[in-house]
């Protein structure tokens, strides 16, 4: 198993402590893991994106160069990103922020309305975990029950009031992906 994931954003969205969970949770479960954050030199609304790898073997990069996911929160993402996305790969949407005009006939694409998902569960922060929850349901990299028991080592102390409200936010993902799939099934 090797999942490459690209996840792309702007500052705010998300994208960094969505890597830095799912790294942490590979690490929980024994796995093999990379982590690689990238910052824009603005203050505010730069660009926010990582890299995140995880193996049952040793990674011989840490740079995601050729993603399995990609992870896309804002429209600049999937414009500069889309190519990079090995042939049958996976692109999921914040379809919220990002109007899914994917050119390639080559991999799946999910779009996935996170704001509101998220904004329905009371929290309009949690649309990257609403995201998560979605990738961690199609690609099993990681257990969602891992990643909701990482929330207590990545998120600040101060910000422990938040786990649950994280938690349903993951399951909300899945469970999207899970009715999402019932649509096909006869």
């Amino acid at each position: 198993m090797l999942e490459e994931i690209y996840i792309a954003g702007f500052g705010g969205q998300g994208a960094l402590s969505t890597g830095q969970l799912l790294a942490h949770a590979g690490l929980m479960e024994g796995k093999y893991v990379s982590y690689v954050p990238i910052y824009g030199v603005e203050k505010r609304g730069g660009v926010a994106n990582c890299g995140v790898t995880i193996s049952n073997q040793q990674i011989s990069s840490p740079l995601v160069t050729e993603p399995t996911v990609l992870v896309v929160m804002n429209s600049l993402s999937l414009e500069r990103f889309e190519k990079a996305v090995v042939p049958g790969g996976l692109i999921i949407i914040n379809s919220s922020l990002v109007e899914p005009r994917v050119q390639r006939t080559d991999i799946r694409v999910l779009p996935i309305c996170a704001n509101e998902e998220a904004e329905s569960l009371g929290d309009p922060m949690v649309a990257n975990n609403v995201i998560l929850g979605a990738l961690l349901e199609i690609t099993r990299v990681v257990a969602i029950e891992t990643v909701s028991e990482a929330l207590k080592d990545v998120l600040p102390v101060r910000r422990h009031d938040m786990i649950p409200v994280n938690v349903k936010a993951l399951e909300k993902g899945a469970e999207l992906v899970r009715e999402y799939n019932n649509l096909f099934k006869e």
